[in-house]
């Protein structure tokens, strides 16, 4: 059981990535609070993942409102003892060029996948530092490093996402605190399946791809929980690239 013990904190759980990540830390035995905006899909999941034995709760979560982050937190605290893990993965998208984009369409992009990821980070440090250990993960994304001819602004949001782990990864690497991103290309899941809504645009997708098919939500997943176990406790500040070879080109 890789995270027997731990307790986690996972924005954007109620579905897609999120919703994998709960259901592999559960299985490695951890503790985890799945947040999201999407109440009726989150507490199905957590409902589901509680009948077959897993030790989860959901609770609403605005990545963007500090005071929610704070609810968040404090519900961990006060169910589980403590907080070891925390995926920042809530993120929303938008494919337009930047003289088709807007500032409304700025703020909001740069809000949520930005702001929540420093939000969220914020509201955990102190009790990471109060036990000396912890474990942040931020989703990124294959755009966070290399540019396309559309999704300018979510693009640029991820690539602060990028900027900010390593910052607090710095910050606090002599205080037991990890932070690392994950960069995800083409993943099967809600996220990129509203924005190719027909089978051939997914095959479409998935010929630019080196490996040729898309990735799965459980393969991140997979991922994931190796950035928030102790096995990967030399590293922090990195970024883990999954993505089928696309920015190997």
């Amino acid at each position: 059981m890789r995270l027997e013990g731990k307790v986690a904190l996972i924005s954007g759980g109620a579905r897609g990535i999120g919703g994998a990540v709960a259901r592999r830390f559960v299985s490695e035995g951890a503790s985890v609070v799945i947040g999201d905006v999407l109440l009726e899909e989150g507490q199905l999941l957590a409902n589901e993942i509680q009948q077959s034995g897993g030790e989860i709760t959901f609770t609403p979560l605005d990545v963007t409102s500090e005071a929610s982050w704070a609810d968040a937190v404090a519900l961990a605290i006060d169910r589980y003892g403590k907080l070891d893990i925390l995926v920042n993965n809530a993120g929303i998208t938008k494919r337009d060029r930047i003289e088709d984009e807007t500032p409304e369409n700025w703020d909001r992009i740069m809000e949520v996948n930005a702001k929540g990821v420093f939000l969220g980070t914020k509201a955990v440090l102190n009790e990471m530092k109060r036990h000396g250990n912890g474990s942040i993960v931020n989703l990124s994304s294959s755009y966070g490093l290399v540019a396309s001819p559309n999704s300018a602004i979510y693009g640029a949001s991820k690539a602060a996402v990028k900027l900010l782990t390593k910052f607090t990864a710095i910050q606090n690497a002599t205080l037991g605190i990890r932070a690392n991103s994950v960069h995800p290309g083409p993943i099967n899941a809600p996220l990129i399946q509203e924005f190719f809504p027909f089978p051939e645009k997914l095959k479409m997708l998935a010929s630019l791809v080196p490996m040729g098919r898309l990735g799965e939500a459980e393969e991140v997943a997979n991922a994931i929980l190796f950035l928030a176990s102790d096995e990967s406790s030399y590293v922090t500040g990195s970024e883990l690239v999954i993505d089928g070879g696309i920015t190997a080109q």
